[in-house]
């Protein structure tokens, strides 16, 4: 398996409409809600302009995302991370926060929210990368706990 990240262009933005809804949908199913689910070429131009995103390839398949944005001068917030499911559980989603944290040198801190009762992004996000989480915060109908890992 060759993994390659490539920067966004708002001309990706149908193609990661598709990878967030296909990552994202069994969230949309469970909470009735997803920011990440749902969204238009329109918004995702808008999101990728805002929140620079980096494609996940595998073996040239785009089949994941990661976004961050610097919040202040060496703190990043990770927006998204999401991996189409057929690809889940093969250490992509690992690769891509070891390249973040390559790929913006001066990081001190990078912070990051997911739902606090999916397991295995908690499990995910402890274990395998090194977070702890700080506070819980709600948005919409779901709890969410605060990440962080500082170096």
């Amino acid at each position: 398996m060759k993994i390659e990240y490539r920067q966004a262009t708002p001309q990706d933005a149908e193609l990661l409409v598709q990878i967030y809804n296909a990552a994202f949908y069994s969230d949309y199913l469970k909470y009735g809600e997803c920011p990440g689910y749902g969204k238009t070429k329109e918004m995702m131009e808008d999101s990728i302009r805002k929140y620079p995103k980096f494609v996940i390839l595998c073996d040239g398949k785009p089949v994941g995302c990661i976004s961050c944005k610097e919040l202040e001068e060496n703190v990043y917030e990770i927006g998204n991370l999401c991996i189409i499911p057929e690809f889940q559980g093969k250490g992509l989603g690992t690769q891509a926060i070891q390249f973040v944290k390559t790929f913006y040198k001066n990081w001190k801190k990078f912070t990051l929210v997911t739902p606090i009762d999916k397991t295995e992004n908690v499990k995910f996000y402890t274990q395998k990368c090194g977070f702890k989480i700080v506070s819980t915060e709600k948005d919409g109908n779901v709890e969410l706990a605060r990440f962080v890992l500082e170096r």
